[in-house]
């Protein structure tokens, strides 16, 4: 794993690229550089992201784009509609017949969500009880259990969409995993004929096996880099109160807290204790990513996505 010396040496240049990676994959969609642009931030953050938003939006067309800028492989991806018919199987992988003659449960996880690094699942709130179980392990403790044994998954970036959140309480846990989410809205209406080119050229691009976008300037590695750069730099100094010391002024950090205390008395947006942390690494992710150095107040635009 690398150490914090040797990504001193690089993080300059792989926070160009990627910079450089997801302004040139905005070039490719009509009014969706918002959604890019948290779908880069949650990625260096490998923290999941939700797009809220009805169909043909946009949604799926801008992971998988995301995903082929990066020149992962086939089976390094997964993409599944859930439905409440869904069975676990679809997603985790059948169950080895021959193993189960020999009492051990194992399911043969190949080209399923266990052993995929980039996902997306959508509509999401739909899947049943026992695929939102194992949902929840695998995007708040990255594990998955096979014959009772928790095994640690590849994923590391989690994207999923949902036409609207339902406001039921077996939901909420998987909700709150969510610490962003994004609206996806029509354009059609304020961007009618560049939306038409785009399209075309999509459909042009798809006809003769083009993928333009897919001449990334950031590699899969890059993301993982950042964040493992990321993860230390929150280490140094040997305390929490360090990290925020350096990177998160004084000033900037009076406004967090106030915003999110307005944001749970106002707006009735509940913020658990482990959003409200996990929410700080996203804000500190960001700042550095998008101009390197300590939080701004532009950077606390990020908790405008973190409604229920």
């Amino acid at each position: 794993m690398w150490t914090l010396k040797e990504l001193e040496r690089e993080i300059d240049a792989i926070r160009e690229r990627i910079n450089r990676h997801r302004r040139a994959l905005d070039e490719y969609f009509v009014k969706r550089t918002e959604e890019i642009d948290l779908a880069t931030v949650c990625a260096c953050a490998q923290e999941p992201l939700l797009f809220v938003g009805p169909p043909g939006t946009a949604k799926s067309d801008l992971v998988v784009k995301f995903v082929e800028s990066l020149g992962l492989g086939e089976s390094d991806y997964f993409e599944y509609m859930l439905t409440k018919f869904t069975e676990p199987s679809e997603i985790l992988g059948p169950i080895d017949i021959d193993l189960l003659k020999q009492g051990r449960f194992m399911r043969r996880t190949k080209g399923k969500l266990p052993e995929a690094k980039v996902a997306f699942l959508d509509e999401i709130f739909k899947s049943n009880s026992a695929i939102l179980n194992t949902l929840l392990t695998i995007v708040n403790e990255r594990k998955f259990y096979q014959d009772g044994e928790a095994l640690p998954v590849a994923l590391r970036m989690l994207f999923a969409a949902t036409n609207d959140i339902p406001e039921q309480s077996e939901l909420d846990a998987l909700a709150d995993r969510f610490i962003v989410k994004v609206e996806t809205r029509p354009v059609k209406d304020d961007h009618f004929s560049e939306l038409i080119d785009a399209g075309i050229m999509n459909e042009v691009y798809k006809a003769t096996g083009q993928k333009p976008w897919a001449r990334g300037s950031a590699s899969f590695e890059d993301f993982l880099k950042f964040k493992r750069y990321m993860d230390l730099t929150f280490g140094e100094g040997g305390s929490g109160s360090a990290d925020r010391e350096r990177w998160f002024p004084r000033e900037v950090f009076a406004e967090f807290r106030r915003v999110v205390r307005t944001l749970e008395t106002e707006d009735k947006v509940f913020i658990s204790d482990r959003k409200l942390v996990k929410l700080y690494k996203v804000i500190r992710t960001r700042a550095f990513l998008f101009h390197g150095g300590a939080v701004r107040t532009d950077d606390l635009s990020l908790l405008g996505y973190s409604g229920n």
